[in-house]
């Protein structure tokens, strides 16, 4: 099967839908789970007030097309910032894929649709590499930031991300880090000078994030364990292929994969340190998780490895696919 994506060809995108549909195949059987948060930014507003009472066959409709958008989206901005030494669509087959592996990512969340504003954002900071005037830029990534954080909380650990990409990306100008920050700050500036106009200061709380260290899997069972098995098998396949083929690479584009490397480590602890944030949350790590285990599916010249890793995804997605329904 992995050979079928290791094409370039436009074709490509229909089996992209039909990966999604099997992947997801018991929304044919089962109702599509909605997640709703708890106080943890705009996106659960939404999901709550607007798609609670949304038929649930335009709710599997709205899923497919968010996670097929942002895999095809994905896909083309590594393909167009060179990133894999040839074309093809195996990173959107891998992000396919990977939505399959976790019961709780089958379904829509604010995590899922803040996954489009993080690969804005990873857009953004790939262009900031010799920029002749970067400001403009780093304004707008504060500010992406900072929207990003207020439509869903635990995304504020991307400020390391965008602080650790500046130090890299660029040479230190306390200029340019001054307007970053600023960025930052100011839509938040104009949320709390609109609350103290309204007298509604007090509420200021519920638009920040709350920190409390937990543990997001109680009682995991056998199958949930060999699925995060398998990604972490997955990841380092993908790390040994990247790690192989990196060296080759312009300095411009390693520099692009330590950013998206960063943001995997910046964004996987998030289950574990916000409030309210279950494994759902753990969805966030999809946009640079695929980049990473791309690598794997697309370099083997040798189908062996990738047509492995892809079948066992497949049987653990069967069995997720299987739980659903029984319920």
């Amino acid at each position: 099967m992995v050979f079928l994506f290791r094409d370039k060809s436009i074709v490509n995108i229909f089996f992209l839908l039909l990966l999604a549909i099997g992947v997801h195949v018991h929304f044919f059987l089962a109702e599509p789970i909605l997640v709703l948060g708890k106080g943890d930014g705009l996106f659960s507003f939404f999901l709550g007030k607007y798609l609670t009472r949304v038929p649930t066959t335009y709710l599997f409709i709205v899923y497919e097309l968010v996670i097929l958008i942002q895999a095809i989206r994905l896909n083309m901005v590594l393909t167009d910032f060179r990133m894999f030494q040839s074309t093809n669509y195996t990173t959107a087959m891998t992000y396919v894929l990977l939505t399959g592996l976790i019961a709780s990512w089958s379904g829509i969340s604010a995590a899922l649709l803040s996954n489009s504003l993080v690969l804005w954002l990873f857009i953004l900071l790939t262009r900031l590499y010799n920029n002749q005037s970067p400001r403009t830029l780093l304004f707008n990534i504060g500010m992406l930031v900072s929207i990003t954080i207020m439509t869903y909380h635990p995304t504020a650990i991307l400020i390391l991300v965008v602080l650790f990409a500046l130090a890299v990306v660029r040479p230190f100008r306390i200029a340019e880090w001054l307007v970053l920050l600023m960025g930052i700050i100011l839509p938040y500036y104009f949320l709390v000078s609109w609350l103290f106009l309204n007298n509604q200061l007090a509420a200021l709380t519920t638009y920040l994030p709350g920190i409390s260290f937990q543990l997001p899997l109680q009682h995991p069972d056998i199958w949930l364990v060999g699925s995060i098995a398998y990604l972490v098998l997955a990841l380092l396949a993908g790390m040994y292929f990247w790690q192989k083929y990196n060296n080759r690479m312009v300095i411009q584009i390693r520099k692009n994969w330590s950013v998206m490397l960063v943001l995997l480590f910046s964004l996987l602890p998030i289950p574990f340190v916000f409030s309210g944030a279950g494994l759902d949350s753990g969805i966030l790590i999809l946009i640079p998780l695929a980049a990473f285990v791309a690598n794997a599916f697309g370099y083997p010249r040798r189908l062996l490895v990738p047509n492995l890793l892809f079948w066992i995804a497949i049987v653990l997605i069967v069995h997720n696919n299987w739980q659903f329904i029984k319920k």
